[in-house]
């Protein structure tokens, strides 16, 4: 359908700095249901008893005396559900583990003897599809339940088989954790040795309990799994130097997992950030952390806490030496009507960041002869109910098309953006969204997805007037193909020219395109995707593409003999 008529000229041989691949990086941390009912497995709360049993808090009821009972579980007909017990007993004694479904219980029963922390494994099959499972324990009054542990059989070492699935999909190169806020009240000890002996607390920043089920090594094993790289952020608000230099020892020395990157704290500039100090304090604070945990382990690479304005500029006036990125964060809170406005909120946020910077380059003495680039390792929209938990916001296709207009401004900035990682991947603001027993990838997520697999790496230059579209291409790293990718977040469709200057394509290529009539479309867990990434072949192109309404496309051309 031929709509109204734009026309580029893409010139091949001016191009820019190539696109890191961090720019595809996301953030996870320890809060809502990012971790814990998103990519931890584990079905039960509260599963070492922080609350008393029966008091308002706690999760678990009492149904007589020495009879718990929790409910609201998500169980699929069929599927096996795996788990263990700890307890500890000076008598010979019983304990019996039931699953509930639909009134048919299931029951296991254990002879419990003289034992501390002893730990009991069990296995069930649910008979029915519910999401109002019950999981009960009885006991004998001279027994104390330690820990209990209820996962789906069909868990990655710990993991949701359905969310990994789905994060494997994403391909991100590089993982920020556990913070974030959280990072600030958070001390790494509680996380490593046996998960069942491991102390829950109160989350130090967010609502509910860390049950520290999932620590540094857990971290490293999801790492290890989806196939990427992992980003490591101490704690400098409550936490000290000497802390975070044995937090380096027991990675990269007794571990031998080798973390290059590391973020040296988060958001120390805000009034709401734990153990938040004046900007002259936190300098010292900053280069004594950079000074231990390089005495560890030389060979690490150190993101400074940043945010653009006095605090950025002191931090590279003064911290320069002790570090190699510096972090800025970003996200749009607010929803706009208006589809163009509301995705313009992100790429014009980015380049809020980078002219900032840029005059630091200009101007800073303690620049000269440094290359300190951009880590925005938290960014993303943030606005709307918390359907999924807390902070669970919904995304539409009108936030995919801001989150693509938001990867072109990177690209246009590739010489000053080393790093990018959008928050937070799993219901928390999240690109994945999960219940109790489905996963599912956002409409911001295919848009991170598309681009990260298919987009090429060096940028190429474009001229000529785009009207309401955002255009952007690459070459690919070989130079044998050359990709376009375009947001049109009107309602209007578009027929788009090209004219490309030294270079010359075979005809053959690819399109990619997500789009949808309503540009509130959206996909929810457990249903057909509403939104997708149709694919289509090419051949015989001549250079013009009609380009739907509300839609990201994603062109793949060949080159002639690579150029």
């Amino acid at each position: 359908m031929t709509g109204k008529k734009i026309a580029v000229t893409i010139n091949a041989q001016k191009t820019g700095e190539p696109i890191p691949k961090y720019i595809y990086g996301q953030f996870i941390e320890q809060m809502g249901r990012c971790i814990y009912g998103g990519i931890w497995a584990e079905m039960l709360e509260d599963r070492k008893f922080f609350y008393q049993p029966g008091t308002k808090d706690s999760p678990w009821q009492i149904i007589k005396p020495n009879i718990i009972q929790q409910g609201g579980l998500g169980l699929i007909r069929g599927k096996t559900y795996v788990g263990r017990i700890a307890v500890s007993a000076k008598n010979k004694t019983k304990i019996q583990i039931s699953l509930i479904c639909n009134e048919q219980r299931q029951t296991k029963t254990f002879d419990v003897k003289n034992c501390d922390f002893g730990t009991f494994n069990f296995k069930f099959k649910s008979t029915v599809d519910t999401n109002d499972g019950k999981f009960e324990i009885a006991y004998h009054n001279k027994v104390r339940i330690n820990a209990v542990s209820l996962m789906p059989g069909d868990n990655v070492k710990g993991m949701r088989a359905d969310t990994l699935k789905l994060l494997k999909e994403l391909n991100a190169p590089i993982y920020r954790w556990p913070g974030g806020n959280f990072v600030s009240g958070y001390d790494w000890r509680d996380g490593i040795g046996d998960r069942d002996k491991r102390p829950p607390k109160k989350n130090p920043a967010w609502k509910g309990i860390e049950l520290n089920d999932f620590g540094i090594d857990e971290f490293m094993v999801f790492c290890k799994e989806i196939k990427t790289e992992p980003l490591i952020v101490v704690n400098t608000g409550f936490g000290d130097a000497n802390s975070a230099a044995e937090e380096v020892r027991y990675i990269n020395i007794k571990k031998k997992y080798n973390v290059k990157w590391w973020g040296v704290g988060n958001e120390m500039y805000g009034k709401w950030q734990l153990g938040h100090m004046p900007l002259e304090q936190y300098i010292v604070k900053h280069n004594l952390f950079a000074r231990k945990m390089r005495e560890v382990d030389p060979s690490i690479k150190l993101i400074a806490v940043g945010e653009a304005g006095p605090w950025s500029e002191e931090m590279l006036k003064n911290c320069v030496e002790n570090m190699d990125l510096i972090s800025e964060h970003f996200y749009c809170m607010e929803e706009k009507e208006n589809v163009t406005e509301h995705a313009e909120q992100v790429p014009q946020a980015i380049g809020k960041k980078t002219a900032a910077h840029r005059e630091y380059r200009k101007n800073l003495k303690s620049l000269k002869g440094k290359d300190i680039r951009i880590a925005l390792d938290e960014w993303n929209y943030w606005y709307g109910d918390h359907i999924f938990g807390e902070l669970g916001t919904r995304y539409y296709l009108k936030d995919a098309l801001g989150i693509a207009e938001g990867l072109h401004e990177m690209f246009r900035n590739s010489d000053l953006i080393e790093m990018a990682n959008y928050a937070q991947t799993v219901n928390v603001i999240g690109a994945i969204k999960t219940n109790k027993t489905a996963a599912e990838i956002e409409t911001t997520g295919l848009v991170l997805q598309l681009y990260r697999n298919q987009f090429g790496t060096i940028p190429v230059e474009i001229t000529g007037d785009t009207n309401s579209l955002d255009v952007t291409a690459a070459l690919t790293k070989n130079h044998k193909a050359l990709t376009i990718a375009i947001v049109n977040p009107t309602a209007k469709n578009y027929s788009f020219a090209m004219k490309l200057k030294n270079a010359k394509l075979t005809g053959k290529g690819q399109v990619w395109i997500i789009s949808h009539s309503d540009p509130m479309a959206f996909n929810d867990p457990g249903k057909e995707p509403v939104v997708a990434i149709a694919e289509k072949k090419l051949s015989g192109i001549s250079g013009t593409f009609d380009i739907s309404p509300l839609s990201v496309c994603l062109y793949k051309l060949e080159v002639k003999n690579g150029m």
